[in-house]
């Protein structure tokens, strides 16, 4: 069967404030069978413990999305000359109850995601999506790696004695056996705890933990070569919090820490995925009420575009 090397539009055929506002302006399609990535939203911000307005990230992110352009200047990836990638628009979660949300979301992506093996590139939301994309993920694959960039660990048993939100995510990964702990990183984490001891879980369960104190005044790149030695060949899953990045670099987030990653920084760990099985990723947290200058959308849109020139497959013009 030939694929469909869909392109996203250019500004030239139409200026980038027309047209309907996809993700990178590429073809919304109701399916993602016969790609070989998508770009999907979730518009959830019901699993959020401080300020609210994830559920516009999505669509806030694809508005920012059109100042991209199809090739890697960096990188020289061309992601759209060698991979089927489409949006395919938003999760249809339920707004009122949480877990029927997390239902729905796990249930889509297994239906209509990975049963086409397609790698999904998920528009968030608040951090919360990531348990059920990752129960959808180890289904497929069993218990996978994670490269987990944010300013927390997200490993709250519960919140409010909800066992589900967005700062319970990998307490619950861990528990339900999603994630392979010896290939698992958390970096970039700071800011003040409740506990003394607040990072300290990730790291009894085996996982490597790099807080953000480690990264200042230097570049990451030898740092990655590190990570991707860690992760090895097996499967990897990417979660991306918009709150890795200090507030001066995107304000536009629930729980802004300051101290964060530099937006070249973030690039340096983007790029040094290259190479891996990266089965999905997630960029979440973005909040558009908090953003009245587009940036941090913007910053977003552009780790996701990122995340897909490192897919498996992506050619690299000469």
């Amino acid at each position: 069967m030939n694929k469909n090397y869909y392109q996203p539009l250019s500004g030239n055929d139409m200026p980038r404030f027309g047209g309907i506002a996809t993700m990178m302006r590429l073809p919304l399609l109701d399916s993602a069978a016969d790609l070989d990535a998508c770009f999907v939203g979730v518009p959830l911000d019901v699993g959020a413990s401080n300020r609210s307005g994830t559920r516009y990230g999505p669509r806030q992110i694809r508005t920012e999305s059109v100042l991209l352009r199809p090739y890697n200047m960096a990188t020289r990836a061309a992601p759209f000359d060698s991979l089927s990638v489409a949006d395919i628009g938003d999760v249809p979660v339920n707004t009122f109850h949480l877990p029927k949300a997390i239902d729905i979301i796990c249930a889509f992506f297994t239906e209509k995601i990975l049963a086409h093996n397609v790698i999904p590139l998920t528009l968030g939301g608040d951090h919360t999506i990531t348990i059920p994309i990752l129960r959808a993920m180890a289904e497929k694959h069993g218990p996978v790696g994670l490269v987990h960039v944010d300013a927390h660990a997200d490993v709250n048993a519960t919140m409010f004695g909800e066992p589900i939100s967005h700062g319970t995510v990998f307490y619950r990964a861990v528990e339900e056996g999603l994630l392979d702990t010896s290939r698992c990183v958390q970096m970039g984490l700071r800011g003040s705890g409740y506990a003394a001891d607040d990072f300290d879980y990730s790291r009894e369960q085996g996982m490597r933990v790099i807080q953000a104190e480690e990264l200042w005044h230097k570049s990451l790149t030898p740092l990655m070569a590190e990570i991707r030695a860690q992760m090895g060949n097996g499967p990897v899953y990417v979660s991306y919090d918009i709150d890795s990045f200090d507030p001066a670099v995107a304000p536009g987030t629930g729980t802004p820490e300051f101290g964060g990653l530099t937006s070249a920084q973030g690039l340096e760990i983007v790029r040094g995925l290259q190479g891996l099985n990266i089965i999905g990723a997630d960029l979440v947290e973005v909040s558009p009420p908090y953003d009245p200058s587009g940036n941090t959308a913007l910053l977003g849109a552009n780790i996701l575009y990122e995340l897909l020139c490192t897919l498996p497959g992506v050619q690299y013009r000469r």
